[in-house]
């Protein structure tokens, strides 16, 4: 996979952001996957700057990943919810441009292969952003998950749930049990994955990811079987990688125009 190393999470979010540009230019009715969490704000940010200097997304749909399950309608912390104001709302998209699954349905299993279905009748995901957890989980797929996983119900693991509490409130008991994720084979079936990681708290989770073997362990390991995977991470997150300064210089001497 192809290995980006930025400065920082201004870089990160403006190099993601331009090739979310480059898309659109070339596909105005693009489906872009997009994460939730702290990590892909930046790019959100950035892509809000381009489309008030003109950058047209009148036409891009947006889908989500992952959503918690039993959170009533409009909770603050439901991913719906904030898809819409830090995505939808930000870009200025039409309603009807966001697709997701109904983690408030009462046949959560017939949801998730309703997802499913939608995913495909859209046309697949062009451009799907990812962010890694300490434990190498991607979307809500946790350790030992198949790599063949559909859209399903998942249990959180209790260190998910202490890494997602402090957007409850550091309260633990408020935090979700379980939660509807794209399993890692919907995954694989977007064009190309954009994984973000930053900080040194992530730099074990993208060694593994990147250099350690393919593994059920490391649910994010199975991009390595992508054939346009993108990782995009600072300095502290790739501190544990082998082959940092390989990647750097690779990437130091690209052509501009062939972005990521």
């Amino acid at each position: 996979m192809e290995v980006v190393i930025v400065k920082d999470k201004a870089a990160q979010g403006e190099l993601v952001a331009a090739a979310v540009a480059r898309l659109v230019g070339e596909k105005p009715d693009a489906l872009l996957g997009v994460a939730t969490g702290s990590t892909p704000l930046p790019v959100y940010e950035a892509l809000a700057a381009l489309v008030a200097g003109g950058l047209d997304v009148s036409r891009l749909r947006v889908c989500q990943l992952d959503e918690y399950v039993g959170l009533p309608a409009g909770h603050p912390e439901s991913y719906r919810e904030v898809v819409r104001k830090e995505v939808v709302q930000r870009l200025g998209l039409p309603a009807g441009s966001f697709l997701g699954p109904d983690g408030g349905a009462g046949d959560i299993v017939a949801a998730c292969a309703a997802y499913e279905r939608v995913l495909a009748e859209a046309g697949g995901v062009d451009l799907q952003i990812l962010g890694v957890g300490t434990d190498g989980h991607i979307g809500f797929n946790e350790p030992c998950s198949s790599l063949a996983s559909r859209t399903r119900i998942k249990t959180l693991t209790e260190q998910t749930r202490v890494d997602n509490a402090r957007f409850f409130g550091d309260d633990l008991s408020q935090v979700p049990q379980h939660v509807i994720t794209q399993g890692i084979g919907t995954i694989l079936e977007a064009r190309h994955l954009v994984l973000l990681a930053t900080g040194e708290g992530k730099a074990e989770a993208v060694a593994a990811t990147v250099e350690g073997p393919l593994s059920a362990l490391v649910p994010a390991s199975a991009l390595q079987l992508h054939p346009h995977a993108t990782v995009v991470v600072d300095e502290a997150a790739a501190s544990r990688l082998k082959l940092a300064s390989y990647f750097k210089a690779t990437y130091a001497h690209k052509p501009a125009w062939q972005g990521l």
